[in-house]
């Protein structure tokens, strides 16, 4: 006699289960602590390959160091569909950041397992290398490896015992003599459930946010050099103190960043994260100051206007404490990752037909979902967390949220797939 195959359904206390159990292993002095390229990361990796094969998937590591998990398809030759996010966290940092979303996929695979439901495509679970600032100074170290982002000077940078890059790949197990190229063009989509580090879906009370887009990150550096004087024989009129322009452009950062919100659709947001002085002493006027610039733009030409009016405004502030600005210097820069429409309205659909209202929304933060978009379509998910914090202990998300974003990634993952 035969069954009929019944439908895929997530099982979240399984999921949770599996949450809390990762989470277990951590540094116990540090909870919740498992740096990329330490023993408790290998332990971590250890626990997910024992449990995904336990799923019935074949697990290996690529050349960039990232531990995939396959459940195959039924149509010869199909590309594969990608969940996945990461599974190393930030000192003392929190149980579902990058966690949420690799266990995500791992119970996706099992429901279709449990339910006798073999996809046309292959299904594969992929847990990122390093996505956390990494002490090689580097974040998304699998995921530019797999989209051919990690070039020969990436490679060679060293933690501080001098350990280089590439020889730490190569003992998680990659190739990096195969990096530098992208990995993969059998990619047919990728999907990446990620807590949303904010609270505009805790505010609205619901379960699913629909990413629309990764903003785009850019990083300025603005040097002031003055000239350091005694604090109490150095009359007002007569200093040339590095640290008042510097001061005078953190509210000017505030300000133009707010002007840039009010008069812009997307995601923006600027902050100064960097403030040296130098000499730093309570009684020298302070000679030289830089401080450090973080953009986060949903739309280029948002950051590009703010850099300029920065630029312009940072350039007053010098002149008028007669400050010479010895650099503005463009430290880093990306482009803004757009989720693939298509996909968003899969997700959408699946979570309405869940029961499910959604919220779309923009992320700040960036995800290992920005370099696998340059393979492949790409969409998130967001589920709340308690206050919207995150690399932190108190992190905390809920086992029905978290349940609900699979539920919904489930059917947008089987739609895609019956084509």
């Amino acid at each position: 006699m035969s069954c009929a195959a019944s439908e895929p359904a997530i099982d979240a206390g399984r999921l949770w289960s599996d949450i809390m159990a990762l989470a277990e292993i951590t540094e116990p002095d540090r909870p919740w602590t498992r740096r990329s390229f330490t023993p408790r990361f290998d332990e971590g990796r250890e626990w997910l390959r024992r449990r995904m094969e336990a799923d019935g998937l074949s697990v290996r590591i690529d050349a960039a160091g990232n531990m995939i998990g396959r459940r195959e398809g039924s149509e010869p030759g199909a590309k594969a569909i990608l969940i996945g996010s990461h599974t190393d966290t930030v000192p003392s940092g929190g149980r579902f950041d990058g966690v949420a979303g690799v266990v995500v996929g791992m119970e996706i695979a099992r429901a279709l397992d449990s339910a006798g439901h073999v996809l046309r495509h292959p299904l594969e679970v992929v847990d990122f290398l390093a996505e956390e600032p990494s002490e090689f100074g580097l974040s998304c170290i699998g995921s530019r490896g797999m989209a051919g982002a990690l070039d020969a000077h990436m490679l060679a940078a060293t933690r501080p015992d001098g350990l280089r890059l590439d020889d730490a790949i190569r003992a998680v197990g990659g190739a990096p003599e195969q990096l530098g190229a992208p990995l993969r063009d059998d990619i047919a989509a990728y999907f990446e459930l990620h807590i949303e580090q904010a609270t505009q879906l805790e505010r609205a009370a619901l379960s699913v946010g629909v990413v629309t887009g990764i903003a785009a990150v850019v990083r300025i550096a603005i040097r002031f050099e003055g000239v350091a004087a005694h604090a109490g024989a150095t009359p007002m009129n007569q200093r040339a103190d590095a640290l008042a322009p510097a001061a005078e452009c953190v509210g000017v950062v505030r300000r133009l960043a707010e002007e840039t919100v009010q008069g812009s659709n997307a995601h923006f947001v600027a902050t100064v994260g960097i403030l040296d002085v130098h000499p730093n002493a309570a009684n020298i006027v302070p000679g030289s100051a830089r401080l450090a610039v973080d953009i986060r733009a949903g739309e280029p030409g948002d950051a590009d206007r703010f850099i300029a009016r920065l630029d312009e405004e940072s350039a007053k502030a010098c002149a008028a404490h007669g400050v010479t600005r010895a650099g503005f210097d463009l430290i880093s820069r990306s482009d803004p990752a757009l989720c693939d429409e298509g996909l968003r309205g899969r997700l959408e659909d699946a979570a309405c037909a869940a029961g499910y209202d959604t919220l779309s929304l923009g992320s700040g933060a960036g995800h290992d979902a920005m370099f696998v978009a340059r393979l492949a379509p790409m969409a998130m998910l967001f589920t709340p967390c308690l206050g919207g914090r995150s690399h932190c202990p108190e992190e905390w998300a809920e086992a029905r949220d978290i349940g609900a974003g699979a539920t919904t990634m489930l059917g947008a993952i089987r739609a895609l797939d019956a084509g």
